[in-house]
């Protein structure tokens, strides 16, 4: 297993809308292996392929306290929505940026495993709101997208000021 690069926002490629995976093959389980290992190291919850810039529908998640608990998500879609909620979101490609962001309080998943089986689960919580998140960054969408205008603005200045200093 190796550690990947996160891109970081506002680079570009957290744009690109991901393709459909085919067929779940060595190659795909040993992405979601890499993936999860760089998710558990940076440390995070979740992790899309976009933000490793392979633009493939593929998600890790872990919410567990015990970091125990993985699930991945091959070709994921959301079926179903419901109530809503606000939680306090961060992002490993929007480093130490964190902001209240406003979700389906419940959602209906289906996706398929790492044997290429499609199965359905319903999330609330945390879990819900990750998957959610996750999800976004599949379809092009960093959640501070979900922010004001000015907000966004502040947010990339700031990123990009500390990009420069550690270069």
């Amino acid at each position: 297993m190796a550690l990947l690069k996160i891109l970081q926002y506002p680079d570009k490629r957290l744009h690109t809308v991901a393709k459909p995976i085919e067929t779940v093959d060595d190659t795909i389980r040993r992405l979601a292996a890499d993936m999860a290992e760089t998710m558990y190291a940076a440390p995070g919850v979740g992790l899309a392929a976009t933000q490793v810039d392979h633009h493939l529908r593929l998600i890790v998640i872990d919410v567990s306290e015990e970091k125990n608990r993985l699930l991945t998500l091959v070709n994921p879609v959301i079926l179903a929505k419901d109530g809503e909620s606000v939680h306090e979101e961060g992002c490993l490609s929007v480093p130490g940026i964190y902001e209240k962001v406003t979700r389906a309080e419940h959602i209906q998943v289906r996706a398929q495993g790492l044997d290429g089986q499609h199965f359905e689960f319903e999330a609330e919580g945390l879990l819900a709101v990750c998957v959610q998140h996750e999800i976004d960054h599949l379809n092009g969408k960093v959640f501070v997208e979900y922010l004001s205008r000015l907000k966004q603005d502040r947010i990339r200045t700031k990123l990009v000021k500390q990009q420069r200093e550690t270069m």
